[in-house]
């Protein structure tokens, strides 16, 4: 992980993170920081390397689709300290579960999407101008109701 100054405040974590300064806020008060955001003079939330490490791995979680309620709870185990890592590695390959199925799912959107492209760049190269009726490869239906969507 990217190495940070002792003492970050909180619009260089949210420039350094992505995250806007109110998500950050939100992040504390729905209690997804292991451990307290510190306060410096004048009552300034002041970060360390460990809550941006942290904050790294929340963000990652989020963005494949842990949600909310789920990373409050991981945190809350985390925070609880290692007596409790089976309870983490289920969390965790419940949501690896989750994630192969959308990569799944996602797969097979981008495949449809190669074909069309791929059908369009003939439409284009030959300089055709009407368009064909061409779906794509034969779906099942439930493959069929996700690609009409």
């Amino acid at each position: 992980m990217v190495e940070v100054p002792e003492s970050l405040s909180i619009g260089q974590v949210a420039e350094r993170s992505g995250l806007s300064v109110h998500a950050l806020r939100f992040y504390e008060q729905e209690g997804l920081f292991v451990n307290a955001v510190r306060r410096g003079p004048g009552g300034r939330r002041v970060y360390g390397q460990d809550d941006v490490d942290w904050l790294t791995v929340c963000i990652i979680l989020r963005a494949s689709g842990m949600p909310l309620t789920v990373l409050r709870r991981y945190t809350d185990l985390v925070r609880e300290g290692a007596d409790n890592a089976e309870e983490r590695l289920a969390l965790m390959r419940e949501h690896q579960e989750r994630v192969t199925v959308q990569i799944g799912r996602l797969t097979e959107s981008l495949d449809l999407i190669r074909f069309k492209v791929g059908v369009y760049e003939d439409l284009v190269g030959q300089g055709d101008a009407a368009v064909q009726h061409c779906h794509g490869p034969s779906l099942s239906p439930d493959e069929t109701s996700r690609a009409n969507t």
